[in-house]
């Protein structure tokens, strides 16, 4: 998901915080937690009553434990983001994991750049040989999206028109 946020609203510069698409809501995925483990409990239990398995329940157990540990780590990385900022005299790539910037340049010396196969496309930004995926978590179409924003910013904050090429190569 793309979010533009317009810093000065008559100026040149904005942020675009990009966070991947969350499937379910909270409650959904306890749902889901909740289904799933009942599931495996009803079918231990039975196995346990009727066929005199006693170890059913106590891989139930492992098996809801292993179910919950899957299911937050699917839902921590739905938390993750992207800030790219950019205004007339700096460009700052952000991201979650990271203290620091991830990528930092002046906005006239950007470029945009779509490399991959068609559906598999990766959106780098490139300065002075250095170069950085933005992205990555995107699906496809929005990852085509995220490239023509960022040409328009770039154009907007260097002062130059949008015909002019804002790609590497």
């Amino acid at each position: 998901m793309i979010e533009l946020e317009v810093t000065v609203p008559s100026g040149p510069g904005a942020r675009l915080v990009l966070r991947p698409r969350r499937a379910m809501t909270a409650g959904q995925f306890t749902g889901l937690f909740v289904a799933l483990s009942l599931a495996a409990f009803t079918v231990a239990c039975f196995a346990w009553w009727s066929q005199g398995n006693v170890l059913a329940p106590v891989f139930a157990l492992l098996d809801a434990a292993f179910i919950a540990a899957v299911l937050r780590w699917v839902w921590r990385q739905g938390e993750r983001f992207e800030v790219i900022a950019v205004d007339p005299r700096h460009l700052e790539v952000r991201r979650s994991a990271q203290s620091g910037p991830a990528f930092e340049a002046h906005p006239y010396w950007v470029r945009v750049s779509v490399a991959g196969a068609e559906g598999r496309e990766r959106v780098l930004l490139g300065s002075q040989g250095r170069q950085v995926e933005v992205g990555s978590f995107l699906p496809p179409g929005e990852r085509l999206e995220l490239a023509a924003r960022l040409k328009e910013l770039l154009a907007s904050a260097s002062g130059r028109c949008r015909d002019q090429d804002h790609t590497l190569g």
